[in-house]
This record gives C-alpha cells, structure tokens and sequence, in this order.
C-alpha cells in the first residue's frame, strides 16, 4: 500500500520548515508535524530571538528563492570584533577584507518564521498537523508509521521516510533510543534585545568574560513615532547559579550589570526588552540515520551559542539531506532506504565533527582562569588580527564556506 505521505518532517520549527521549503521543487508529499499552534507565543523557534544568518546560509536561501524576502528585514553584518574582557588581544573581521557584502545578517526568528510559513502556504503538497502530538513511531520494511494527536483525535499517518527536525529533546530520537552524549556546560545563555546609545554601524561584539562570551549582534532599527531606537540582540552567557539573580534584576540594575561586563564601545545601554534564558550543553547524537529515519538540526547536534554556528549546520543538514534526496529520486531510489541515509550522513559528519570541535574548544580555552592561558588567548588575538592567512581561514569558518559546501550554498538549485 502507498504510504500518506512521501515525508513526514516533525518539527515545525526553523530547520523543519526550511527543510520543507527546500523540498518544494521535487513535487513530493510533505507532512509537517508540529506541538505547537502556528504564530503561537511558546513556539521557541519563532520568539524573540535573532539568528545570526552566515553568508553560506544566505546562499542557500538565495538558491531556494527566499533571500529577496530575507534580506529586507535582515540587518548586514559588516565587522565582528572579538575580544576578551580585562586583557588586551583584540581580533577584527572584515567583510571588505573577505570579498564579501557582509559576514552574516541578523535576522529576528519571528520575521524568519513568517517568511518561511509564508512560501509553505504556496505548496499544495505540503501539509501542516498542528498543534499535533507525536504518541507512537513504528518502522517497517515497507514504510514508517507516526500515530499522532491531532484535532482531539488519534491519527496514523505512513511515509517512506522520516526527518526528525524535533530540536534537541527530539521525541522522534528518544522514541527510537537513539543514543545521545550529552554534557552540561554548567551555562545559560540569557537573550534579550538592547538599545544603545552609539550606533552598532552593522558590527558585531563577540567579548569573552569569565562566565562565557556575552555577544551583541548588530539588529534592524525600531522606529516608534518620530523616535528611532538603535538595536543590538543579546546573547549573554552567565554560570547557571547566577540566573535567578540576573533574571529579578530591575531594568536599569540589569542595564547596569551589562555595562559593566561589556564596556562602553556602544555608549551607554538604554534599554533592553524582555529577557529569556535557556540552558546549554552539547548533545551529540552516535548515529544520525536508521532506516526510513533521519536526524537534523538540534535534534542530531546542539551545540553552544558562541559563534553562531548552530542553526547555519542545521541549514547546512536541511540543504545536503535535500540534495541527497533529490539524487535518490532521480536514481529511482527508495528515499528512506537506509544506504541513501547514510550516504547523507557520511556527507555530513566532517561537519558536524569540526563545527563542534571548534565551540566547544572556544568555550574551554576561554573559560580557563590559569593566568598562563590568559596571556596565551590574548597574544593569540593580537597575532590573528594580523595574521591575514590565518584570519581568512577562521572567517571562512564562521562563514559556513569550508569543507564540503552543499550545492544550493554553491547558487545549485534542487531538481
């Protein structure tokens, strides 16, 4: 018997949806599953926040038709200045340097979000569940069944395959037993939207202090009358014993404490909006594909904020699996064969691999008190800043632009 659906993504959040867009040019019937209502407030991909969009994710977005979309609402990052709060190493990248309109944009994850339920409401194939719940999983030879709750009532649903884009308390993983490594930083990372007194000029701060980095993105203005407020999003991470403190701190005390952690490089700060915090770990999934299964985004890897590098290897998942599925099609493949997913996810696990050695070694070298390492990080700022070579290539990092590049950031469209 046919299966429902030829895919059915769970996770309606940033990475499932993208995923989805992504899939619209194979004419394939997609299911979407999602816990929570659309535009809903508890929606966590879809809240305050801002994502830090890296050049090769912008690429990406251009290939599927959605950047004209993007770009009008997304702030250019033009700097990154990277520092160390109480030494003196100082490291600055440079769009100019690099070739490139900008390093990244910034882009609030509400406005993402609109744009991406927008271009799904074009594609007839696609079908959204929500708010729907995932009770059951059972794979078989032939197909893959999720028994969901949907609309009061028991649905089952059938596809060749299943894309867990469920973010990193994945349903789909744990129903499954996939195994996962997890380690707790010990950190939360506390987000919140600033208004400054200087300008940010399209520069973002990237400032190590003892209890993590605290960084600034540059944010679009916010106009309310004739008053244009000048935004950056906060991104602060503090030791998890100092949240309940930090969070029933007034505005202006919390203000206060920013400053005083920050610096004045944007003059004072003036305002901040609400204020949210969630944990961080690192979780590490041991094997990314079974058959007619396949992990993205948190789901397969969380990773730590510094960098903002965790939804651009999520985009990069979402634009190699598309590719890998369209090759499949195109072979006259079964989708959900396992040999085709782990094709996939051998493609990707150089990725993964690096992208996570290098957060994890940036929280570890900086959160390190030895004075030794302390003078060490500081020198090694001061010569990447004028180390050329060696800058391009941690630029180039940043950027999402090394290592295997999948085809859509390369201008290759899905066929």
């Amino acid at each position: 018997m046919k299966p429902d659906f030829d895919i059915l993504i769970t996770g309606g959040g940033m990475v499932g949806m993208s995923l989805a867009c992504a899939l619209a040019p194979l004419s394939l019937r997609v299911g979407i599953i999602e816990r929570f209502p659309v535009k809903s407030q508890q929606q966590p991909s879809f809240n305050d926040r801002s994502i830090a969009l890296a050049y090769g994710t912008r690429n990406i977005f251009q290939t599927m038709g959605l950047w004209d979309a993007i770009n009008s609402v997304a702030m250019p990052i033009s700097k990154i200045h990277i520092s160390e709060r109480g030494q003196f190493g100082v490291t600055r990248l440079d769009s100019q340097e690099q070739g490139v309109d900008a390093l990244g944009y910034v882009v609030e994850s509400r406005e993402l979000g609109a744009i991406l339920q927008s271009r799904l409401e074009t594609q007839t194939q696609t079908k959204l569940f929500c708010p729907a719940e995932v009770m059951q999983v059972d794979i078989k030879d032939e197909a893959a069944t999720i028994k969901i709750e949907h609309e009061g009532k028991t649905t089952t649903l059938s596809a060749s395959l299943i894309i867990a884009a469920d973010g990193s308390q994945s349903s789909i993983r744990e129903q499954l037993a996939i195994p996962a490594k997890t380690r707790e930083y010990g950190q939360t990372a506390l987000i919140s939207n600033v208004s400054t007194r200087f300008d940010h000029k399209q520069v973002a701060y990237e400032r190590f202090t003892d209890t993590g980095p605290l960084a600034l993105l540059p944010m679009k203005p916010l106009e309310e009358g004739e008053q244009l407020h000048k935004r950056c999003s906060l991104v602060w991470t503090i030791r998890d014993d100092q949240v309940d403190e930090i969070m029933q701190l007034s505005d202006a005390d919390f203000l206060s404490r920013l400053q005083q952690r920050f610096g004045k490089r944007l003059g004072d700060f003036v305002h901040v909006g609400s204020r949210s915090c969630y944990p961080l770990s690192l979780i590490k999934v041991s094997e990314q594909v079974q058959s007619r299964v396949a992990l993205i985004g948190n789901a397969a890897h969380a990773i730590h904020p510094v960098a903002g590098q965790g939804y651009n290897l999520g985009m990069r998942d979402v634009a190699t699996l598309a590719e890998e599925i369209a090759s499949a099609l195109n072979a006259g493949k079964d989708i959900g064969d396992l040999q085709v997913l782990q094709h996939y996810a051998e493609s990707r696990r150089k990725d993964h691999k690096n992208v996570i050695m290098f957060t994890d070694s940036l929280v570890r070298l900086f959160t390190n008190p030895w004075l030794p390492v302390k003078l060490a990080r500081s020198t090694a700022l001061t010569l990447l800043d004028i180390a050329p070579t060696i800058k391009k290539n941690v630029a180039q990092r940043t950027m999402g632009l090394v290592g295997r590049i999948p085809g859509l950031a390369r201008g290759l469209p899905i066929k």
